[in-house]
């Protein structure tokens, strides 16, 4: 098998100048602040529920109800670097005013909460729009798994860090986890706004579309399947005549028709719900299935975004050998629900289930940071849309978007299904939707998956 363009010519890291690392490392840390603030409310649900609903847990608040359809379209309309430095300090003030200032009033209102959050979620969804973007303004086809699979962390490490906060000042009241988050998240959105450099071309370099198009078999997006470009279906360009437009920013409607957007919008919107569901409630269902204390099972929830950290990682790199998305993820999702199973039968021994998480989150967690981040950035740097440079976010919007309906519906269904069957039932319930996502792609892993067996094959009789 020959080598993809990642370990020729060293050109993964070669070409990376400190203008890389520092977008690499302020993307990476202004996602994780965004993560943080949201994982605080599921690290203190259960002092949460205690304090303002007593005698029954309050459910009112948690749809992570989400406006990424527009911050897509926003992001690649306006500077990337003022709408994620907006949607950080406003989003913090609302976490700020949500869990803070009514504990310190003793204001207990759902209505108010509802609306608190809902707010916070249009705020919060500027963020992987604009940070996907400007990732893939600076970083090209080349070695993409990787570099977004070690970047996609983020998520998890804000998971950590959220995590982290959260437990060492919750002795003091949890209005003080919601202010520590806040005040951190606040001061990240001042640095992002005066350090944040959105594409290369604002200090003068060479954009990636400038790069690429000298790299060998640069015209084969992963995500697609076809052998040339004249395999591509006509119907899917949104300029007639021709493959390649020069528009600035295309419409909601021309993303959804690119190839491979709807297959994977619809099966993240399944995948993000099962991963969404340990974010929100795997700290709970520690402490009430198991009864342990809510700091210890806020630490011990960190190894599940340890498992999706490495997951994601590795099977970016392996997908960047292969030169192909869609198999990667079929294996991994296959190995999840066997993974869910095993959890589901966890004993009552932490450091079985934390070996049990970790592995949960390896197969969960890397296929999620995997669409949510290279897939999505495979979509909008396609051949097909190769002259809009601000197509990136709309699509992506679209992608994490969708995730985030089925993530929405998938925390009532939660609540739902534990209420009334139990949490065994929702184990079975994540490993529907699990297997839903394969189904949603499936097309493309026989696609891509013939696609790898021919040049297999070919290979073999080239020898």
């Amino acid at each position: 098998m020959a080598w993809p363009n990642i370990f020729q010519r060293g050109t993964l890291f070669s070409r990376f100048s400190h203008h890389h690392v520092v977008v690499f490392l302020l993307t990476f840390f202004s996602y994780s602040l965004l993560h943080a603030s949201r994982k605080t409310f599921s690290n203190v649900k259960v002092s949460i529920s205690k304090q303002w609903t007593p005698s029954a847990f309050n459910k009112s608040v948690r749809l992570p109800v989400e406006g990424l359809f527009i911050s897509g379209i926003v992001g690649d309309r306006l500077n990337l670097r003022w709408v994620l430095s907006f949607g950080m300090c406003s989003s913090a003030l609302v976490v700020y005013v949500f869990g803070t200032v009514t504990e310190w009033l003793r204001f207990y209102n759902k209505g108010f909460y509802c609306c608190l959050w809902i707010v916070n979620g249009l705020l919060q969804s500027t963020g992987w729009p604009c940070v996907v973007a400007v990732m893939g303004n600076w970083f090209g086809k080349a070695g993409r798994g990787v570099v977004f699979g070690l970047w996609s962390a983020c998520a998890s490490v804000g998971n950590i860090l959220g995590a982290c906060l959260a437990s060492s000042v919750l002795q003091y009241g949890y209005e003080y986890a919601f202010l520590v988050t806040a005040a951190v998240q606040f001061a990240g959105g001042i640095v992002i706004f005066f350090g944040l450099l959105v594409s290369p071309e604002e200090i003068g370099l060479p954009g990636i579309e400038a790069e690429e198009h000298f790299e060998e078999d640069s015209h084969r997006p992963l995500i697609n399947g076809a052998d040339n470009e004249d395999e591509y279906e006509p119907n899917y360009s949104i300029q007639e005549g021709s493959a390649v437009t020069q528009v600035k920013a295309i419409s909601f409607y021309q993303a959804c028709c690119l190839p491979g957007v709807i297959p994977y919008s619809l099966a993240y919107a399944c995948l993000k719900l099962v991963n969404y569901s340990f974010f929100f409630w795997l700290p709970f269902y520690l402490s009430n299935n198991f009864g342990w204390k809510e700091a210890e099972a806020d630490k011990l929830s960190i190894w599940y975004d340890v498992g999706g950290i490495i997951g994601g990682t590795l099977q970016g790199f392996i997908s960047d050998i292969l030169q192909k998305r869609a198999p990667v993820l079929a294996l991994s999702l296959l190995l999840a629900v066997g993974s869910l199973v095993g959890y589901s039968r966890s004993p009552n021994d932490k450091s079985i289930n934390a070996l049990l998480m970790a592995v949960t989150g390896f197969f969960i967690g890397g296929p999620s940071n995997m669409i949510s981040s290279a897939i999505s950035a495979d979509l909008g740097r396609q051949e097909l849309i190769q002259g809009s440079s601000e197509a990136l976010a709309t699509v992506t919007g679209i992608v994490d978007g969708t995730g985030s309906i089925g993530a929405a519906v998938g925390q009532y269904l939660v609540s739902l299904i534990q209420d009334n069957l139990g949490w065994m039932w929702v184990f079975y319930f994540f490993i529907l939707m699990t297997s839903c996502t394969i189904l949603f792609i499936s097309p493309l892993i026989v696609r891509e998956t013939c696609y790898l067996m021919q040049r297999r094959q070919a290979h073999v009789l080239s020898e």
